[in-house]
């Protein structure tokens, strides 16, 4: 089942820390069964990111068989390995914020990406900052997390007030929610680019995945050593 353009790095965790995730979206179905057939091959398993529900019907009965499918997020865990069970068995360092149940398929794949990683993650969904009791009733919750990935759509207000009101690290995560001046995630993202609370990070618009691997390398670096 070989396929030319199917070349995997399987080296990217020794190097950096953190797996290859395998992105779907544009990839044949036989180049997905090639990349699964190659990983079952030498024992590894895999995270698939923006896996479609039309791609995973299309997948052979043993493929689909072996997957840990989210439909929300479009993420699957394949022959899910040793590094994601368990993950609820220590205090999360991360917090998931989302300001309103839209941003949930951005805000779910950073949670996967995680728990792929072994890092168990709070949450703390529709907390926008429209009805600002919300966020402000779950604070003290909050910043008992040294890293928060916000996730917003529209004026992603909750990333400025939430980056004017915690100690942690906090990451913006975009989302391409809101109606039509809010241009697909694009205001979001230059909203949070432009924030006026200090040392926000921000990722690109949906990019739950990329949020999730600035958190597990922010952790990794703090991480005592010997």
């Amino acid at each position: 089942m070989s396929v030319p353009e199917v070349r995997p790095d399987i080296a990217r965790r020794e190097r950096i820390g953190l797996d290859e995730a395998i992105f779907c979206a544009g990839k044949s179905v036989g180049q997905i069964e090639a990349i699964l057939h190659e990983a079952r091959a030498r024992g590894a398993g895999l995270l698939l990111t923006r896996l479609s529900p039309e791609q995973l019907t299309a997948l052979s009965a043993d493929a689909r068989a072996a997957l840990d499918y989210d439909a929300l997020s479009r993420s699957a865990f394949f022959d899910a390995p040793h590094t994601h069970a368990g993950t609820g068995a220590r205090h999360a360092q991360v917090a998931i914020l989302s300001a309103g149940t839209s941003d949930l398929p951005a805000a779910r794949e950073a949670q996967r990406t995680l728990a792929w990683h072994g890092e168990p993650a709070a949450e703390f969904h529709d907390i926008g900052v429209a009805g600002l009791w919300r966020l402000t009733d779950r604070l003290d919750e909050i910043r008992r997390h040294p890293v928060l990935i916000v996730a917003a759509g529209m004026d992603a207000a909750l990333a400025s007030v939430v980056g004017g009101l915690v100690r942690g690290c906090v990451i913006g995560l975009p989302t391409s929610v809101g109606y039509g001046v809010a241009s697909g995630g694009r205001v979001a993202l230059d909203a949070m680019l432009a924030s006026c609370a200090p040392g926000l990070a921000v990722v690109n618009i949906d990019n739950g995945y990329g949020a999730a691997c600035i958190a597990l390398r922010m952790l990794r670096a703090c991480a005592p050593t010997g």
